[in-house]
């Protein structure tokens, strides 16, 4: 990967939508070297996909939780067997230190959000949970 590349991800990034002759246009390359790098990217998996961004609109319509959980020693499997379907979590990671699990949840309200977070908590193999509700994003890097 080459700065050139590094270019069309940034602008990939950006607006994932931009047809492939606009983003030759702004980074003064020919569309079908713009088209090959993409391609080329794509197969190669440094380009896994494309989605939407939600505006800020759809996003403030939600109420996000941070869940930490703590999880029996060899229950993490069952416990994320049973965290997967749950279409209100966003995302899972593991983690080091005084919690097995970070969870990202999102609900239409609050009240959708306890009952959601009290279906996890009664997940067998949770032992603990603690739940931080997102008051505003001040920045995100990922947008």
């Amino acid at each position: 990967m080459d700065e050139t590349d590094e270019t069309i991800l940034a602008a990939l990034a950006a607006d994932s939508s931009a047809p492939t002759a606009e983003l030759a246009r702004r980074l003064g390359l020919a569309r079908s070297t713009v088209q090959a790098r993409i391609e080329r990217l794509e197969r190669s998996g440094v380009i896994g996909g494309y989605t939407i961004r939600l505006g800020g609109r759809a996003r403030r319509t939600r109420i996000r939780a941070t869940v930490l959980l703590s999880v029996e020693p060899r229950a993490a499997a069952q416990v994320l067997a049973r965290l997967k379907p749950m279409t209100e979590v966003e995302s899972c990671q593991t983690s080091t230190g005084r919690v097995d699990l970070i969870l990202t949840v999102a609900a239409d309200d609050t009240e959708r959000l306890d009952a959601v977070l009290d279906r996890i908590g009664a997940i067998p193999g949770v032992t603990d949970t603690e739940s931080l509700i997102h008051l505003a994003t001040k920045f995100d890097r990922r947008l």
